[in-house]
């Protein structure tokens, strides 16, 4: 069975991973260049929002939960696929960042839902919720992927 400390630990990376995600989204939203990449730009634009609130659920969770949510200096950089590509146009390296971001959330989310399994329901049940979120952008942007591999 998992312990408090270990879920708390988990929400922290996935607020992390938020956190993380909503910076790279937005210089991702600014950065591209090209009427192809205007659909990318308003779908990542919305997506702030969404992963924003994201990570205001995961914090909130931390705190119900006797954790403490975590201030800039623990931050700790990882998506290096979702780094603004050199070329503005490049549209399509954006949207595989993109799914390998929500890959990355729908495989925590997955491991916090086994964790808090016959243990906190709470969260796990909130998780669900956030794992739905991020499966719906995937397939959104594998959408997207779709168009401009043909």
């Amino acid at each position: 069975m998992a312990s408090k400390k270990e879920i708390v630990k988990n929400l922290t990376i996935s607020y992390w991973m938020e956190i993380e995600t909503v910076m790279n989204y937005i210089a991702n939203s600014i950065n591209l260049d090209g009427v192809r990449a205007e659909e990318i730009k308003k779908s990542l634009q919305v997506d702030i929002a969404e992963e924003i609130a994201h990570a205001q659920t995961l914090a909130k969770r931390i705190k119900e939960i006797d954790g403490v949510v975590p201030g800039s200096m623990e931050f700790k950089a990882a998506q290096k696929y979702m780094q603004p590509p050199k070329d503005s146009t490049d549209v399509v390296s954006v949207i595989e960042g993109v799914l390998k971001a929500e890959e990355g959330a729908i495989a925590q989310y997955n491991k916090i839902i086994k964790l808090c399994d016959g243990v906190d329901y709470v969260t796990q049940d909130l998780v669900i919720g956030l794992l739905a979120q991020e499966e719906s952008h995937k397939i959104e942007f594998r959408g997207f992927l779709k168009e401009y591999k043909k």
